[in-house]
């Protein structure tokens, strides 16, 4: 057998959205092929401590593989905090000291972050790992910014002209100052009912459905402790649509599936607690109208240069047939309740082998960067 590839898979995060990258982890490094890839989780606890070993795997259970680099099982070490090393290094080390140094020494190939929300999926760690010059999956530092902002990302798509719900936004000191006056531009610009959400967090954390006033502040509020801006959308009428993307300058979209939510909205608990809302994969959409999904998705992914992956969640109006583009997701989840790795299962790439695909295009993406020149010696003749 050949030589495997070490792969990191940093999961957890000081985020809303820890719990959900836990099970994304778990997921990822069940399926990992073990005669191709040597898995290594690197946990990052809801401190901001980075985690290696035993300390990384409690927070998983006892049923996912670990990386055995150089005969070493890391299992059977009780590493408490680590780090990643620069290049040439890029080996997972820690704090304490332990005899066996042999098992940090083989480092990691390739990185996929599965952290889900604010540091993680928001560009901190993809620039980390840029500084680091270790390949990673997913989008990178500005992609990942764009995306997590779901203010500034609505900018970069309607800079793309791509169709749009109205919304408005304002900042948790905003709303703490002047409630009165944050309300007033809810209702000047949008009308009841109206989503109220986190413009930096996924998964429906800290998102409501306000359908007053008082609906309303409430909504605002519960939003606010989850991040200092709060975005605020015009409730419509809809069928929810979701496409996967896959590929970096060429990107591919998979077919649309359909979100039909057990509850109002698909929200924390239908997507990841009670396992009641439905997905049906592929949409019961026309070929036309498929098509249009999965050209606005390419569009979408192209407008904040994404690269590896995203999911892009759809709005299609009942009533009037308007298709709006919701927003990108550059970290989707993949956990056993995800749509992204489901919608690639019904587009023919199974599971496993969409891993292969996303780690090869963060090697290939990774081996293109390497061709820039960083080092430029003027010619300073006369």
């Amino acid at each position: 057998m050949g030589k495997r590839i070490r792969v990191g898979v940093i999961f957890g995060g000081k985020s809303g959205e820890h719990e959900v990258s836990v099970q994304s982890a778990k997921s990822i490094l069940q399926a990992l092929d073990q005669t191709k890839y040597l898995p290594v989780p690197i946990a990052i606890d809801k401190e901001g401590r980075w985690l290696a070993g035993k300390a990384a795997v409690s927070l998983l259970g006892p049923d996912v593989p670990v990386c055995v680099p150089n005969g070493h099982d890391w299992s059977e070490h009780g590493f408490g905090e680590a780090a990643i090393l620069p290049s040439p290094a890029s080996a997972l080390t820690h704090s304490g000291a332990i005899r066996d140094q042999s098992a940090l020494s083989a480092g990691v190939d390739v990185v996929f972050p599965v952290l889900h929300g604010s540091f993680g999926e928001d560009g901190t760690v993809q620039g980390l790992l840029e500084i680091l010059n270790i390949p990673y999956v997913g989008a990178g530092v500005l992609a990942s910014a764009l995306g997590m902002d779901k203010v500034f990302m609505k900018r970069a798509f309607a800079a793309a002209g791509l169709p749009q719900v109205e919304y408005t936004h304002c900042t948790r000191k905003q709303f703490e100052q002047s409630p009165d006056a944050v309300v007033r531009d809810v209702e000047t610009k949008l009308r009841y009912p109206c989503f109220v959400k986190p413009a930096n967090l996924g998964s429906s954390v800290g998102i409501s459905k306000a359908k007053n006033r008082e609906e309303l502040v409430r909504a605002i509020a519960e939003a606010s402790r989850f991040d200092r801006k709060v975005i605020i959308e015009q409730g419509l009428n809809v069928r929810e649509i979701e496409v996967a993307v896959l590929g970096n300058d060429s990107p591919e979209a998979s077919v649309p599936g359909e979100v039909v939510p057990a509850g109002e909205f698909y929200d924390y608990q239908a997507k990841y607690v009670s396992g009641e809302s439905r997905l049906l994969i592929p949409a019961p959409v026309d070929d036309a109208l498929a098509q249009t999904f999965r050209s606005l998705a390419i569009q979408a992914f192209q407008a904040i240069d994404a690269a590896g992956m995203a999911r892009v969640d759809f709005f299609l109006e009942l009533g009037t047939g308007r298709v709006l583009v919701n927003e990108i997701n550059t970290i989707p989840g993949f956990t056993r309740y995800s749509m992204y790795p489901k919608l690639w299962e019904a587009s023919g790439l199974p599971y496993s082998k969409l891993l292969d695909r996303l780690i090869e295009l963060a090697l290939e993406r990774h081996a293109e960067k390497q061709r820039t020149v960083t080092d430029f010696h003027a010619d300073l003749r006369p």
